[in-house]
């Protein structure tokens, strides 16, 4: 079973992929771990590209995250089914805030060592407005579109629970 999380910045990508990783028993990708590394810095693109890479080959994966240029038609193409967390906004600043109030200081499991939990105006403006433009929302309808057999959008934390 191959499952792609996408969705936007703090709707919850990670803790899902994690509760999948563990129910289904197959191995989990947070994009976000290969993107980073401690302090917030940017890891060498052509190195974490190689670490999808090699995990893709897997018979069986979970990956969460958006990022294009980590092979993300690839890992569409590849995947049996697609979640899209299409949450609202604030649901989303919310969930971000709730979040940094229990990791504060310190570094989420799914998050590369050194990467402390922060929530910061940048992070704030980027949940409310920049994730959110319209080429960004049309990518969005485009996936959707295209694999529209194995997508399942969830919009609500009653859907994400019954899912």
């Amino acid at each position: 079973m191959k499952i792609a999380i996408i969705g936007y910045s703090a709707s919850g990508k990670s803790t899902l992929a994690a509760k999948l990783g563990t129910r289904y028993q197959i191995p989990v990708q947070h994009l976000d771990s290969l993107q980073f590394v401690a302090g917030w810095n940017l890891r060498d693109r052509n190195e974490a590209r190689a670490m999808v890479a090699e995990f893709l080959q897997q018979d069986s994966w979970v990956i969460d995250g958006n990022y294009e240029n980590f092979f993300q038609k690839e890992r569409l193409e590849r995947a049996d089914r697609i979640i899209f967390l299409n949450f609202n906004r604030f649901a989303c600043l919310y969930r971000a805030f709730r979040r940094y109030l229990r990791y504060r200081g310190r570094t989420r499991e799914d998050m590369a060592e050194g990467c402390n939990e922060k929530i910061d105006r940048e992070f704030v403006w980027w949940i409310l407005h920049e994730s959110r433009t319209r080429k960004r929302r049309e990518h969005f309808r485009e996936i959707c579109e295209a694999y529209r057999g194995k997508v399942t959008v969830i919009r609500s934390q009653r859907e994400l629970e019954r899912l």
